[in-house]
């Protein structure tokens, strides 16, 4: 089944608006809106702490910062997992092997997103975590979200030029060519092997455009094939030229 994909930045700001509602409708005396007092949300009385252990039934207080260290590192392996399924699938003998290993990579994206998202959540300024939660969402064909991802990675570390070139992996699959060509100019005058890698997923657009045009004009793609050739060209003459 599909899974439904939002926006990482739009559902950390909804947990903050929900927070501080929480925390400014708590009435003196600490009693909850609806005068709840001392119950717990479902209405029953809430207890206090056990004689045998002395330890209260009170949400974890681990600080925000440990909270989203634990939850980006068990994004990381979540992602790393994926990465070898994928390579799984890729040399699969078979199509079942192959997607039965692609269906694991999915279920290991997704458990990815939860835990950067959770990440994110306790600890917005993370560059790490918006740049993988980009990359995870790249995976899983939510491209507009990935820009947006890596739109909030850029702010925090603007020259990661790895990022930069997955956001136009981003910006080609919503067709917005002329990011996309800014994109790749700058990894040029930086990064070469990434602009290579970027020149390559332009050329597959390419290809993909040339065989059903998705909703572009004819011109459009003219101009952008007309566009790489030059670049390429470009490249290969100055391929021996120190950077």
């Amino acid at each position: 089944m599909r899974r439904l994909i939002i926006s990482v930045a739009a559902l950390i700001a909804a947990l903050s608006i929900d927070g501080a509602a929480l925390a400014g409708g708590q009435m003196a005396g600490g009693q909850m809106p609806g005068g709840m007092g001392g119950q717990t949300p479902g209405g029953s009385p809430m207890h206090p702490p056990s004689e045998d252990t002395g330890i209260a039934s009170t949400p974890s207080t681990e600080k925000p910062d440990v909270a989203a260290k634990k939850a980006f590192t068990a994004g990381v392996k979540s992602l790393n997992r994926a990465k070898e399924f994928e390579a799984a699938s890729a040399s699969a003998p078979n199509p079942d092997k192959k997607a039965k290993n692609l269906d694991k990579a999915n279920d290991a994206l997704n458990k990815a997103l939860d835990q950067f998202t959770e990440a994110l959540s306790n600890k917005g300024d993370m560059y790490d975590a918006w740049s993988d939660v980009g990359y995870v969402h790249l995976r899983l064909g939510a491209y507009a979200e990935s820009v947006d991802d890596y739109n909030h990675a850029l702010v925090l570390k603007p020259d990661n030029f790895e990022a930069i070139e997955y956001r136009a992996e981003a910006y080609l699959a919503v067709d917005r060519l002329e990011d996309a060509k800014s994109a790749y100019m700058d990894l040029f005058n930086h990064e070469r092997n990434l602009a290579e890698q970027l020149m390559v997923a332009m050329q597959k657009w390419l290809a993909n455009h040339r065989s059903a045009a998705n909703g572009m004009r004819p011109a459009d793609i003219d101009a952008f094939d007309k566009w790489i050739q030059e670049r390429d060209g470009i490249a290969k003459q100055t391929a021996s030229v120190p950077h």
